[in-house]
């Protein structure tokens, strides 16, 4: 597996992967409806392209398959995460997340937001985000459940991510 920095062309491939992903993976903590509204496959590939080019974004991939991406802006404020359903558990939200926060922390960023689902919440808990609260978000109608979590490093000579709840 290597990261790299995105590229326009790769916009395109990362909504099909996010499709994807919402609607296998999410399947377990979210109902029918719930997947059909998050995901609807109708993602702004302008509005997309534009907002990873604002942002540090970066890809997984292995033997030319992209495996995840993720993407922060300037504030440390995550906004997607997402890891192909083929590839689950095998470290690549790690060492994508892991990357984006090492390239804020060399920006001087030291705190950083995300909006986790049901589903992610665990990951985002063993990489030292705690949850500020739970959110609501309706969209068509219908409820979806995700929350606000954040991690604030600190100065420390050997890992500069002691947590601060």
């Amino acid at each position: 597996m290597k990261l790299r920095a995105y590229k326009p062309d790769d916009c395109l491939t990362l909504a099909e992967l996010f499709y994807q992903t919402v609607h296998t993976v999410n399947a377990k903590d979210y109902t029918v409806q719930q997947l059909a509204v998050w995901a609807t496959g109708q993602v702004d590939l302008e509005a997309w392209d534009q907002s990873f080019l604002e942002h540090t974004t970066v890809i997984a991939e292995a033997n030319g398959t992209v495996l995840g991406f993720g993407d922060m802006d300037n504030s440390g404020y995550l906004d997607r995460l997402y890891v192909h359903r083929d590839f689950q558990n095998k470290g690549v939200a790690t060492a994508i997340l892991a990357a984006l926060e090492q390239k804020a922390l060399l920006a001087e960023i030291c705190h950083f937001v995300t909006y986790a689902s049901i589903t992610a919440k665990p990951f985002f808990e063993s990489r030292g985000y705690f949850v500020i609260e739970e959110n609501i978000v309706i969209r068509s109608g219908i409820q979806l459940i995700n929350y606000r979590m954040e991690k604030t490093c600190t100065a420390h000579p050997h890992n500069p991510f002691v947590n601060q709840p």
